[in-house]
């Protein structure tokens, strides 16, 4: 198909007067619906009219029930610390679109209970890129319902698309900033009640925003999905027959979609922003990856991410004063500006350059591999020097077969690794990682397929797809056949997202390689049970389980999991249990190396080679304690993690918590170990290691194995 010029989709946000009368364009992708549109300066675009957009729920033309399961970094597709095989919540924290039984829940840090409060979850915690060296996370998933392939020479069932992305924030208290990205302790989900009027107060609005509850997780914000509520959605958008409802105040808002016809809200998620990519107003997510149908359709996609073209919203103040209103019903710069509204464009910014004056701030754009701009970061804030993230990476999408959550043509899971980005303020960030996974058909034309065909019987007009239709296909006697069609999920969308992520600044770290060294992270994937329990989730496996590095580079090995996997009823349509070894509804980890790939015994001390000489380059000093002027040993090292990080050295001269006389001792089951560990930060010799994890490596039930791949720098 024809890509959009850039410069046609920016006109919907620029400020300038002057706009083309007459632009027609074009746009195909995945199978999924474009606009054709003409441009006129006399309609101001109202309602987005003419905006160019990839639909990413628009054409499958059966009921898919497909889902997209995240597996590093852990997704929780809404679970939180569930004993049982179903989620408690699906509505939760986002529309995942899945199967009730899939996610993982957070990870604890008590040996023995389960987390009451959020300080006792464990957050992974990844080092940040420096400008020097990159950061590597293995960021691995399985959909359900096939991708990858392409119609010229390597046809697949459908066409996919995926996009990986991700939340920052700075680090805050939960307990107390109602913004804060956070797990929560119950699965309840937030509240929103709506505004009573047009003309609501800053007192009324501080009264709705003071139900948002601590305990409970959030991501989006309530001023987020407060706006998203009250503003009118793009009436441009295919909606076939499906027939979409009004807000309380008779606004067909942009929380309700095809998708989502009748407004339902899964924590404060905007529907209309999670069905559609690029979406056209500020989002709070940033782009990792596009993992498109075609790579030819990778320009378009990189010129139109948010990380690199800002986007335009309305804001307006509450009436008589200057503070700003959390929602505005316009959805276009000319209606915004027509209603005394000013039109505001923000960015994606990851971080602000302090002390830094704004002829400094544009001769640093870019650097280090990040632009920057001298711009506000929200409406009414100073500017500052906002450090952009870098324009996503595009390639085509992996292949999988249809109606398999399995791996990919060469026996290896689905998998992105990604670059963490480096944050020039030198803080430490939170994140939450998003993947969303779009399936579409090619049984009508996708090319010239938009709202002027959603179902009019009244003009009749007639969607080109209905629910539920009924076919006479001459094989009957005057008996048609009924399609399985629900007009609501073509081109379904689905989406998976991790718990909240700590990433660490290299300042944490005080070797003298701290900010040269590229570093790996190893990680731990999986839940207790056999395959069929754990399904649509998997079993323990190492992540990435084959790795190979310099070196040079730096490997982080951590691992996290929960006390209260115990996969218990309700079990939904799957079987319940939790088939593994130690305490029941408990995960469990260590490293242990082994001589060959083959083999399942550890090797003694006395044989291994893994962990000789190996070089310490950051521990957690807080958790892995060590006595006044001594260091760790390549011996201390390897007790650690072969019991999980319960004994943190091996003589008492060394730390307290020693293997030689530690009490209680390590259950050989490592039932009184936490589940989460957060490892260290290790630098190894040539050569190539396997290892295992004692207490889950089980011949002829699972297999927890890795490899690691040191080659000489």
């Amino acid at each position: 198909g024809t890509l959009c010029r850039r410069e046609i989709i920016s006109t919907t946000y620029s400020s300038h007067s002057s706009k083309p009368s007459h632009l027609n364009f074009l746009f195909y992708s995945l199978g999924w619906t474009v606009f054709r549109k003409n441009f006129s300066q006399a309609t101001n675009m109202s309602y987005l009219r003419a905006l160019c957009v990839l639909l990413t729920t628009s054409l499958c033309v059966q009921m898919c029930f497909s889902d997209c399961y995240m597996h590093n970094p852990r997704g929780s597709n809404n679970r939180l610390n569930e004993k049982s095989a179903n989620r408690d919540n699906a509505n939760r924290l986002f529309d995942s679109q899945n199967n009730n039984r899939g996610g993982y829940n957070a990870g604890d840090t008590d040996e023995t209970n389960g987390f009451t409060s959020e300080d006792q979850i464990y957050y992974m915690q990844y080092f940040q890129s420096s400008d020097r060296a990159d950061s590597k996370l293995a960021i691995e998933w399985t959909n359900q319902h096939g991708c990858g392939g392409n119609e010229d020479d390597d046809p697949n069932k459908l066409n996919c698309n995926i996009v990986i992305q991700y939340m920052v924030s700075d680090v805050c208290d939960a307990s107390t900033d109602k913004d804060c990205l956070r797990n929560g302790v119950n699965t309840g989900t937030q509240t929103h009640t709506p505004p009573a009027s047009l003309t609501e107060t800053p007192a009324q609005f501080a009264n709705r925003k003071n139900a948002v509850v601590q305990t409970q997780g959030l991501h989006e914000t309530f001023d987020y999905y407060d706006d998203c509520y009250m503003r009118t959605r793009n009436t441009n958008l295919f909606t076939a027959d499906q027939n979409l409802r009004n807000n309380n105040l008779g606004i067909s808002s942009a929380r309700h979609t095809r998708q989502n016809p009748n407004g339902n809200r899964r924590g404060y998620e905007c529907p209309e922003e999670r069905d559609y990519y690029p979406y056209w107003h500020p989002t709070q997510w940033r782009d990792i990856a596009i993992l498109a149908d075609n790579a030819s359709q990778c320009d378009w996609y990189l010129d139109e991410s948010f990380n690199v073209q800002p986007r335009g919203i309305c804001k307006e103040y509450y009436p008589g004063t200057t503070q700003v209103r959390s929602w505005s019903v316009h959805n276009n710069q000319a209606d915004c500006e027509n209603a005394g509204g000013q039109w505001f464009t923000e960015y994606a910014y990851i971080d602000i350059e302090t002390g830094v004056s704004e002829s400094e701030c544009e001769s640093r754009n870019p650097r280090d591999g990040l632009p920057r701009k001298w711009a506000s970061p929200k409406f009414d804030e100073p500017e500052a020097c906002l450090v952009l993230p870098s324009a996503p990476t595009c390639e085509a999408a992996g292949w999988t077969r249809s109606n398999h959550l399995g791996n990919g043509r060469d026996g290896v899971p689905l998998n992105y690794t990604w670059t963490i980005p480096y944050f020039p303020s030198g803080s430490e960030k939170i994140i939450v990682v998003r993947i969303r996974y779009n399936i579409s058909t090619d049984d009508y034309d996708p090319f010239n397929t938009d709202s002027s065909q959603n179902q009019n019987l009244g003009a009749l007009i007639r969607s080109p797809v209905e629910q539920n239709p009924y076919i006479n296909i001459g094989a009957t006697t005057n008996k048609a056949l009924r399609l399985a069609i629900n007009t609501a999920q073509f081109g379904r969308t689905f989406q998976d997202r991790s718990h909240v992520i700590r990433l660490l600044p290299r300042s944490e770290i005080s070797h003298e390689d701290a900010e040269t060294c590229t570093i790996y992270n190893l990680n731990v994937r999986g839940k207790r049970g056999n395959i069929v329990q754990v399904y649509p989730s998997v079993e323990y496996d190492f992540i990435p389980n084959r790795l190979d590095i310099t070196e040079s580079d730096c490997l982080h090995i951590q691992w996290t999991g929960s006390n209260t996997h115990n996969n218990g009823a309700p079990g939904g349509d799957g079987q319940t249990g939790d088939a593994g070894e130690g305490t029941t509804g408990t995960d469990r980890h260590s490293m242990v190396e082994i001589p060959d790939a083959n083999s399942n015994y550890p090797l003694p001390w006395e044989r291994t080679n893994m962990w000789r000489d190996v070089e310490l380059v950051w521990r957690n000093d807080e958790k892995w304690t060590v006595n006044a002027n001594q260091e760790l040993s390549d011996v201390d090292i390897a007790v650690a993690f072969a019991s999980g990080g319960y004994y943190s050295c091996y003589e008492d001269t060394t730390c307290d918590r020693s293997l030689e006389s530690l009490t209680p001792r390590v259950d050989e089951l490592l039932n009184n170990v936490s589940p989460s560990f957060d490892g260290a930060v290790l630098k190894f010799r040539a050569g190539t290691y396997h290892y295992i994890s004692s207490r889950n490596n089980n011949f002829t039930n699972r297999s927890q194995k890795g490899r690691l791949y040191v080659r000489s720098s």
